[in-house]
């Protein structure tokens, strides 16, 4: 009499299982590794000066001239960098929360009312997210300089405060989290609309407003093409452009190539600041205990 030996169907469900987790954290990993290669090259080339950063291999470490590096960048041109920089802060966070806050108001309109045209305008509100930002700086440009306001603060500023995609977004989030029987009992309190918004809505959106905050300040800090059109005044350049303008002048002035590699990694380190700071707000409970 012979007997079959067979492996235990449990033990090959758990190899499957290891292989494919494995084979899923090697894709990330290699995705990881392609998304960081930039930042690593970034890091080490701000440490080098001139000599080392076209001596070395680009991924390796010379000299330590990071602190120098970073003196001479906000020293040079009378510290016209930290202008720069200053002025990013203004656009984007002044830009961010305003478009944020327009967003918001707006998508809640969208949720808590019933008007004419309701779904009709929010197509032309979806219509706005599949137009590419640059189709739009023409136009814009031709109306900010039929009313002066070409090479000011606010010819920049301004067309970042609509923003169609953040209504889109802030429309889900509302729909998702700011129940009816909420707004029903606020009113039926006696709540005007103003406070039923500020007061019960905003509070549960909060952590959408934060997450347009996000897109928005990414995009506002990377809205190199809406300067370059906008203004030629250096002293209201964001970071963006006048790192662009020193890389122009590189051939001509090859001591600023450490300045644009030093002045590129603290552009950066906003970014990842509002990202860290913010990111415990996505995972928030909206409506934790808001209908009972």
């Amino acid at each position: 009499m012979t007997h079959t030996l067979t492996r235990p169907p449990a033990r090959r469900g758990t190899r499957s299982a290891l292989l494919s987790k494995a084979a899923v954290n090697a894709a990330l990993l290699l995705v990881a590794a392609y998304t960081l290669m930039p930042l690593a090259w970034l890091v080490m080339a701000a440490t080098k000066n001139r000599r080392d950063l076209f001596a070395t291999d680009p991924y390796s470490f010379g000299d330590f001239h990071l602190l120098t590096n970073l003196r001479d960048v906000f020293a040079y041109d009378d510290g016209i960098f930290g202008r720069w920089l200053g002025n990013s802060l203004l656009y984007t966070v002044v830009g961010s929360v305003l478009s944020a806050l327009i967003s918001v108001a707006c998508g809640y309109a969208f949720h808590a009312y019933d008007f004419r045209h309701k779904e009709r305008l929010f197509g032309v509100v979806l219509a706005g997210v599949l137009v590419p930002a640059t189709v739009l700086q023409l136009p814009l440009y031709l109306m900010a300089s039929a009313t002066g306001a070409v090479n000011t603060y606010w010819a920049y500023l301004v067309p970042a405060l609509v923003n169609p995609f953040g209504v889109y977004l802030a429309r889900v989030f509302a729909e998702g989290y700011v129940p009816d029987e909420v707004l029903a009992a606020a009113r039926m309190d006696g709540a005007s609309e103003l406070r039923v918004f500020a007061h019960v809505s905003f509070p549960m959106l909060w952590p959408g407003f934060v997450t347009i905050f996000l897109f928005t300040f990414t995009a506002i800090w990377n809205n190199f093409y809406g300067a370059l059109t906008m203004l030629n005044d250096e002293r209201l350049y964001p970071v963006s452009l006048g790192l662009f303008m020193w890389n122009r002048s590189v051939y001509q002035q090859p001591e600023l190539y450490p300045l644009v590699i030093t002045g590129s990694l603290v552009a950066v380190v906003p970014l990842v600041l509002a990202f860290l700071g913010l990111q415990r707000f996505w995972r928030s409970g909206l409506t934790a205990g808001a209908v009972k």
